[in-house]
């Protein structure tokens, strides 16, 4: 089931919301979990039941270790019972999400013939496993102690975060459920969630599924791309996935206000950004978060403890660090997808940071706005290799973005040329191949909405319950159901 769609908004929610705050009456508190967890299992079957019995042996296999972990006395056995739950998820998400990718590529380095199974993704594995990667390592530390499978069952299937996340910590979840005042009928809160989601929803209908039909027919036909439309197809992706993201975060936020839980923050106008590292800490918060917590300061301190002894102190700090965001980068662009193109994201974005680093430990500075075309150029050359199907057909966009392959401009153009000798370097056509002032103008609003206005979380700071919100809400909310005329999926739900 999907936050677009009339069964969620009409049926599914209203009935799930009902339904909880008349269980919230009973006196027993887990009644109305048990619902919770019902409907969000219900949730994730919709799309295919044959993934829930994966979702619920992860469940059940790292409840489980988690108990063993808090019960256990011995400093050994603790380690080994960490140890083996964060192999089990790996190997879980390594066999579903690239078993395929590792035995292709196996078979064409080697010339063998290993079996090609075309395993199907599990929905949201990416999204689960790392959730109970990060409390599992928490139990080991001692942070959490859970002993309800009831409420450990809903800090993973809570249907808002499920699918794409955010990815959130137990602590900052479960005491949220277990607060009396939280159990109660919220009015603001139900206001809040209504406001966010119809501007969530709005992203995801009015703007990012138009930006995806310029992008889908310039990826489509990477080979017969101009620079214009180059540049069309890139940015409407580099929009497409703004907008489908943070409406899916926003819709996530507004359904868990519902039910008056708070979800953390997990995208804040990433393209004002003015160096590489502010973006990526506004994109995507808490996998960054995941990362740095439970991938990049143990692989600091303990995997790469000893590579760089020989040198001086200051230099191993150096070099460990460097190596350490360009592994960490790597296993983000991994985490995205099984492919070559996922991989050079990564690679090209771990790079990047670290000649940040050098620049900034430099002292060195641009101005703010040289800092942002860098910046910005730099994201949209790193998200065409994240859309492009192969390597070479983010090559072979990027090429006709910079005019490698000819300049072509509109044929109203012609006449600012007549007397300059510009033969086989631009020629005119009336690119009938993508909508060029229809892509252009809802690059305008897009650039305006990213660059110069208060995103959604801002706005829901400021929010007060009255009139002129509840119409602007309605508005975007009975505009958006208008224009549903097609269910599709978030791009992060490929992840």
């Amino acid at each position: 089931m999907l936050f677009n769609s009339f069964e969620f908004i009409l049926l599914f929610l209203p009935l799930v919301l009902i339904g909880y705050y008349l269980l919230n009456r009973s006196a027993n508190a887990s009644i109305s979990k048990i619902w919770l967890v019902f409907c969000s299992l219900f949730f994730y079957s919709w799309w295919n039941i044959s993934y829930l019995p994966l979702l619920l042996i992860s469940i059940i296999y790292n409840y489980c270790t988690g108990i063993l972990l808090g019960n256990s006395k011995s400093g050994r056995m603790r380690f080994i019972l960490a140890m083996g739950g964060v192999v089990f998820n790996i190997a879980l998400l390594g066999y579903y999400k690239y078993w395929g990718f590792i035995v292709f590529n196996t078979n064409t380095l080697f010339n063998t013939e290993y079996p090609l199974l075309h395993i199907a993704l599990p929905l949201a594995i990416s999204f689960f496993t790392f959730q109970q990667i990060a409390y599992l390592v928490d139990c080991y530390r001692g942070d959490v102690k859970e002993s309800s499978f009831l409420n450990y069952m809903l800090f993973i299937t809570f249907f808002p975060q499920l699918i794409a996340g955010p990815i959130v910590h137990h602590k900052e979840m479960m005491p949220q459920f277990d607060r009396h005042e939280n159990r109660l009928f919220n009015f603001e809160n139900q206001a809040k969630g209504v406001f966010i989601f119809s501007i969530g929803l709005f992203k995801k209908v009015i703007l990012a599924d138009t930006f995806a039909i310029w992008s889908t027919q310039g990826f489509n036909q990477v080979n017969e791309l101009s620079m214009i439309e180059g540049w069309v197809t890139a940015l409407s992706f580099v929009f497409q996935l703004y907008f489908d993201f943070s409406g899916y975060m926003d819709m996530a936020m507004g359904a868990a206000l519902f039910f008056n839980i708070k979800l953390p923050l997990n995208f804040n106008s990433p393209y004002k950004a003015l160096d590489i590292q502010e973006a990526w800490n506004r994109w995507h918060m808490t996998l960054g978060r995941f990362l740095y917590q439970y991938v990049y300061i143990p692989m600091n301190k303990l995997m790469l403890k000893r590579v760089f002894t020989p040198l001086g102190m200051k230099k191993q700090v150096m070099l460990r660090t460097n190596l350490s965001l360009i592994l960490l980068f790597l296993i983000s662009g991994i985490w995205h997808g099984a492919g070559w193109t996922f991989i050079t994201f990564g690679l090209l974005h771990g790079i990047a940071t670290v000649c940040h680093r050098i620049w900034k430990k430099a002292g060195l500075k641009l101005p703010r706005i040289p800092a942002w075309f860098l910046t910005f150029g730099f994201i949209v050359i790193a998200f065409t290799f994240f859309r492009a199907a192969s390597i070479t057909d983010a090559l072979k966009v990027l090429s006709s973005m910079f005019g490698l392959n000819g300049i072509v401009l509109p044929v109203k153009f012609e006449g600012l040329f007549a007397h300059i000798q510009i033969q086989n370097i631009i020629v005119f056509d009336n690119f009938t191949m993508i909508n060029m002032s229809g892509a252009i103008k809802y690059l305008i609003i897009g650039f305006i909405l990213v660059l110069c206005c208060r995103n959604s979380v801002q706005l829901m700071e400021k929010f007060k319950p009255n009139v002129l919100y509840l119409i602007f809400s309605l508005f975007l909310l009975l505009y958006s159901l208008m224009n549903l005329t097609k269910v599709s999926e978030f791009l992060y739900f490929n992840f």
